[in-house]
């Protein structure tokens, strides 16, 4: 039995009112202000942030392990914010695994079963069924204990150990973060597999952002115990919110560059470019601020401007080279093609129809060319 999840207008505060009153302080912000979130049954989404915005405590929230100052959270339409975590059928994967170490890896998904007073023949049945569905080599893992495994044979096991009670809702934390790059890779296409093949609707929790495009059916951007946006890459991407949306997802990232945009033209420091007819409408003259991302700058056009570049950097990988320079002191990446040769500067012009406006003294967005108008 899988879940929707709903979170309603939450509010979570660390503070109490005793505690500040003692202190003669003021209460910190909300460690969650005002979250709602509708999570499909069966899907993943992918929660980001940096540091402090609330990923984890929406997480616990979510489980049960935190309460709730404001708001609730349901599954499949039922209210479970008064219910205990241990009664809503929520499977957790943590950043240390969690594994209990004295016990080998069947004992550690058998334990469930027996502190619910489940009979032997029943532990013995489940947890084989679990150890043949999540594929070849698990069933070598479950004679050993985890001192014995590494990183991501510790984490199959963990997520093994939630399998095997059927869990309405998988919440990962983190959970390969501890792992490094090669395995960290391959354990999270792993993971992708057994998320598909089970369906178990999931929320899983990082702070690298390539990791929640390739783990989230949809991406939601957290900031300030706020989710400021959520939505498919494509729709962050293409289409973010805000600048801090814009500048958070993306790598390497847009470049935002201090301008103003005056008789016709936009003028960022020395540089100077014809700002397009079509575009007269949207931005009005005055300080702005043009974002750039990577791939949407034209190099070689008559009207271009001459950038400044430090360094290339060439990602055989991706068959691309990245000239990292600067306008009006403001940081510039240009990807380009991989033969590219080395130089001291580029002239260079931005792809207007792709081209980002955000305000000069905010965040707001002043034109925002969307998803739509890049194919």
């Amino acid at each position: 039995m899988m879940a929707s999840v709903d979170v309603e207008h939450v509010v979570k505060h660390y503070d109490t009112a005793d505690a500040v009153s003692l202190t003669g302080g003021h209460l910190r912000p909300p460690a969650l202000n005002d979250v709602s979130l509708h999570v499909e049954d069966g899907e993943t989404i992918s929660i980001v942030g940096s540091s402090g915005c609330g990923k984890s405590t929406l997480l616990k929230v979510v489980a049960g392990l935190e309460f709730l100052n404001f708001g609730k959270v349901l599954y499949n339409d039922v209210d479970v914010t008064n219910v205990p975590p241990q009664e809503r059928g929520v499977g957790m994967v943590f950043q240390d695994y969690a594994l209990y170490p004295t016990m080998k890896g069947k004992g550690n998904l058998a334990y469930y079963f027996q502190v619910h007073d489940r009979t032997e023949e029943e532990a013995e049945q489940r947890t084989k069924e679990v150890a043949q569905m999540m594929g070849v080599g698990f069933e070598l893992l479950m004679g050993r204990v985890p001192t014995t495994l590494s990183g991501g044979e510790q984490q199959r096991v963990a997520i093994g150990r939630c399998i095997v009670r059927d869990p309405n809702l998988f919440l990962m934390d983190e959970p390969i973060s501890n792992l490094d790059a090669k395995l960290r890779e391959s354990t999270r296409v792993e993971m992708k597999k057994l998320l598909r093949k089970f369906a178990i609707t999931t929320l899983y929790v990082t702070h690298d952002q390539q990791e929640a495009i390739f783990m989230g059916d949809r991406i939601a951007v957290m900031r300030d115990g706020q989710i400021v946006q959520l939505g498919s890459f494509d729709d962050l991407y293409y289409s973010p919110a805000n600048l801090f949306v814009a500048q958070f997802i993306g790598s390497p990232p847009i470049a935002i560059i201090l301008a103003v945009v005056a008789n016709g033209r936009v003028i960022a420091g020395g540089h100077e470019w014809e700002l397009p007819d079509f575009l007269m409408g949207e931005v009005l003259p005055g300080p702005v601020r043009l974002g750039v991302r990577p791939e949407h700058w034209m190099l070689g056009a008559a009207d271009g401007a001459a950038i400044p570049i430090r360094h290339i950097e060439r990602i055989h990988t991706e068959r691309a080279s990245f000239l990292f320079g600067s306008i009006a002191d403001s940081r510039v990446v240009i990807a380009t093609e991989l033969d590219t040769p080395d130089a001291s500067e580029v002239v260079a012009t931005p792809d207007w129809e792709r081209a980002y406006f955000f305000a000069a003294d905010s965040e707001v967005t002043v034109r925002n060319p969307g998803v739509l108008e890049l194919f």
